[in-house]
């Protein structure tokens, strides 16, 4: 075949089509469609005519189109909370190996924990005739009934949170368990006057998390202080927010078991603009274990949880879900955490150990 000048005689990359690389090959339209879409055997020689001939003129095929003929794409959604907490993208990273691995093909999208943006951002992917979902969902998602009344046909995975009402599959972490180690590493040290700065409890891995902390202050007979549990967001600013909140309390606490890193970020931001050290003044607990937790000053001591391990097993059971019988049983695969301990915990300061009795709180 001979070569040619230009890329398809000046034929704009998206107007070519198969027909052109036909001619270009000098084969039929169904010699080219059998070697695009794999479906059937191709002689060497014509396939690599045809090869040739899409690497000269530039020819990328639409996914969307392909998925309209097969009334499904290769395109996995994923759909994330918020894509500036440092969390998410080793939780992205591993769905997006698994999927390419397989050949399909994520597509991020961002919600900033907006319920209404989530819905929009769902509607277009399903519009694009997604294979399937993965969703960390946003606060008071409506993935539940979206599911039930218009997206029956696709599977979905549910990532670190469950929302209310679920009842597909999910892969999560042991947050109880977490948060119960953390605290209760703090107890040991002979802290008791300990808070707790939560995410919004409208989400199911706060809720577990608050969980942990009152079990474990619980069966160490410790009183719970209302003002010492505060709820605001999963990030630094309301980190900072609440824990000035806290300074105000007397007695102050003595440690904060905080409900992800970025909360305690922005605590230990207080905590500076205070004055006060940590951790011999106030210990700072986190979960996650972000990158920054190990070389941040103090270290931050912290729950990890296998992000990217998290996002390898949603794609692939996603995966199995899609190339299944759709009879297999759902699974809800829970990954167990490990606290990491580091530099922004001690003992409590002498004079401020083992306070005075007082119930525990309803709270």
């Amino acid at each position: 075949m001979a070569k040619k000048s230009g890329r398809g005689k000046g034929i704009p990359d998206s107007r070519i089509t198969v027909k052109h690389i036909a001619k270009e090959a000098g084969v039929s339209l169904g010699t080219v469609s059998n070697v695009i879409s794999g479906k059937m055997a191709v002689r060497p020689e014509m396939r690599r005519r045809v090869v040739e001939a899409i690497r000269h003129l530039g020819y990328q095929p639409s996914l969307l189109a392909r998925g309209l003929r097969r009334n499904k794409s290769s395109i996995i959604g994923m759909v994330i909370p918020d894509i500036t907490n440092p969390f998410f993208p080793a939780v992205v990273r591993g769905a997006e190996d698994v999927a390419y691995q397989n050949s399909f093909r994520l597509v991020l999208c961002n919600t900033d924990n907006d319920p209404q943006k989530e819905e929009s951002y769902l509607r277009e992917l399903y519009s694009y005739r997604m294979a399937g979902l993965i969703l960390i969902p946003s606060v008071n998602s409506q993935i539940t009934t979206l599911v039930d009344l218009e997206f029956k046909d696709v599977p979905v995975i549910c990532l670190d949170r469950r929302p209310e009402d679920w009842t597909g599959e999910t892969v999560t972490v042991g947050n109880s368990e977490g948060a119960f180690a953390a605290t209760n590493h703090l107890i040991k040290l002979g802290h008791r006057w300990i808070a707790m700065i939560t995410g919004s409890l409208h989400l199911t891995n706060a809720v577990a998390r608050m969980e942990g902390f009152h079990s474990a202050m619980r069966k160490a007979k410790l009183d719970i202080e209302h003002e010492y549990i505060q709820e605001g967001r999963f990030d630094r600013l309301s980190g900072y927010e609440k824990m000035r909140i806290l300074l105000q309390q007397r007695p102050r606490p003595t440690a904060v078991v905080c409900g992800n890193d970025l909360i305690a970020l922005g605590v230990l931001s207080a905590l500076r603009e205070a004055n006060l050290r940590c951790p011999q003044d106030v210990s700072v607990v986190g979960f996650d274990d972000i990158e920054l937790a190990e070389i941040m000053d103090p270290s931050l001591t912290t729950v990890f949880q296998p992000g990217y391990q998290m996002g390898a097993r949603g794609a692939a059971l996603l995966i199995k879900r899609l190339r299944g019988s759709g009879e297999e049983p759902l699974q809800n695969i829970v990954l167990p955490t490990e606290l990491k301990v580091r530099h922004s915990v001690a003992p409590p300061h002498t004079a401020i150990r083992g306070g005075p009795s007082r119930k525990i709180s309803a709270n």
